[in-house]
């Protein structure tokens, strides 16, 4: 469904009455095309004293063909705030941004590099690294004009892996993540990506792909080279077709709710490919009411679906999957923030972000990872069938000042999804233009 306001707001005349009535200014997103540079423009590093990220990240970006000469106007400011041992030691990075918080171009991008505060040498030490967490999300909200902000706790000795990080960070991939801490632990090794195709050779299972934020996992995934099944219900068989034919996937009607779905599925894949290399749990339903008047059943048919499903698959597909694999799970923003009316769904969905954080250290043991994404107001069939009034707030009510598109959520899945993503595991990142409200 179009955003009226949002192509009102950006014309001539409406562009005028919006600032004048003080009105949400919906700016223009910069979004990955392929072919596209990384940059639009020269990047601007900082640092505090004693910091452990300029030299590799300076490294990375000069090999990437970033420039760091020619601004301002710049297209991100990268500040490695690892060395701050304190909270006097702040400072540093008041001073970077207050300088240069006027300099970042349109859709700019800023990366803040820490140190997780639990491995931290002293209290004082993780105190200044956890503050962080207040400068990046108050910049993502200050800035403005389609710029992001994120913070990134690399884990000491994991210096060399932050590459599909700050690649996906930087570039147009992630337009609508904004205001989100990201962590990256050390890993044995993190292998060579061809960053034009990073699943090239990977098989990827992605379920409830026929339509919406699904079929957009689909496309993106065999845009980077995966050979992916897709997987949806058989009354959606139709969609699905067009979609597996499209990126020239497969496409497996399944109901994930059968009690032999899991045996039968890990058979299909076991036959056809012999493995599975990335899983995409997207696979979700809604039966709104409040706890009040729902019934036992739409409690239980949302659970199941959205996230007892989501258990019993990775039973029977981890033993399919190679070291290097990864699951990426969908959530939702109302997981972590609750939802009026939604009681089941937000069950559902913060028990998706559990399952992630608990699963995290199991599946590290055999070389995989596990993260979660959790999608805010998405511009779907479904937000579009949503009463106008709470439609217009769920667009509004974030830093961008508008929906996200499908395709924000599979970026952000795809980066999770990449070789050279090892590093990271147990994240919960927010696609949602950094919401003005929760966490």
């Amino acid at each position: 469904m179009s955003d009226r306001y949002a192509s009102f707001a950006n014309s001539g005349p409406g562009r005028a009455l919006v600032k004048r009535l003080g009105l949400p200014q919906p700016p223009h997103l910069r979004r990955f095309h392929p072919g596209d540079p990384l940059v639009t423009g020269p990047v601007l590093l900082g640092a505090a004293p004693g910091g452990r990220l300029d030299e590799p990240v300076r490294k990375m970006l000069t090999i990437a063909g970033v420039a760091f000469e020619g601004g301002p106007p710049w297209s991100a400011l990268i500040f490695d705030a690892s060395g701050i041992t304190g909270s006097t030691g702040l400072h540093p990075a008041y001073e970077f941004f207050h300088t240069n918080a006027r300099s970042l171009a349109p859709s700019g991008r800023v990366i803040v590099f820490g140190t997780p505060p639990e491995t931290c040498a002293s209290p004082r030490e993780a105190t200044a690294q956890r503050a962080l967490e207040g400068l990046t999300r108050s910049i993502g909200k200050e800035f403005g004009h389609g710029s992001t902000a994120q913070l990134v706790y690399v884990a000491p000795g994991a210096e060399e892996f932050t590459d599909s990080t700050v690649r996906f960070l930087l570039s147009g991939r992630s337009a609508y993540v904004s205001g989100q801490v990201i962590r990256i632990g050390q890993v044995l090794s993190s292998p060579m990506t061809d960053w034009a195709h990073p699943l090239e050779g990977k098989v990827a299972l992605v379920t409830g792909a026929a339509q919406g934020i699904g079929a957009a996992i689909a496309r993106v995934l065999a845009r980077d080279g995966a050979r992916v099944v897709a997987l949806d219900v058989p009354a959606a068989g139709e969609s699905l077709a067009r979609v597996a034919n499209e990126i020239g996937g497969t496409a497996l009607q399944l109901d994930l709710t059968r009690p032999d779905a899991p045996s039968a599925l890990a058979t299909q894949l076991s036959s056809r490919h012999g493995k599975v290399d990335v899983v995409v749990h997207n696979a979700g339903i809604t039966r709104d009411k409040t706890i009040g008047r729902m019934t036992a059943e739409q409690w239980d048919a949302v659970v199941d679906v959205n996230l007892s499903s989501q258990e019993r698959i990775n039973d029977a597909l981890v033993p399919l999957m190679p070291e290097g694999g990864r699951i990426v799970a969908v959530s939702s923003t109302s997981g972590i923030a609750g939802n009026r009316g939604q009681t089941n769904y937000a069950t559902s969905k913060a028990g998706v972000i559990g399952l992630v954080q608990s699963m995290a250290p199991v599946l590290a043991q055999q070389g995989i990872t596990i993260n979660a994404v959790a999608p805010g107001f998405i511009e779907t069939r479904m937000t579009a069938r949503m009463p106008m009034g709470a439609r217009e707030i769920g667009r509004r009510m974030n830093s961008m000042a508008q929906g996200g598109l499908p395709v924000d959520v599979a970026e952000t899945i795809a980066w999770l999804a990449a070789p050279g993503s090892a590093g990271i595991t147990g994240n919960v990142v927010r696609v949602c233009g950094q919401m003005w409200l929760g966490a």
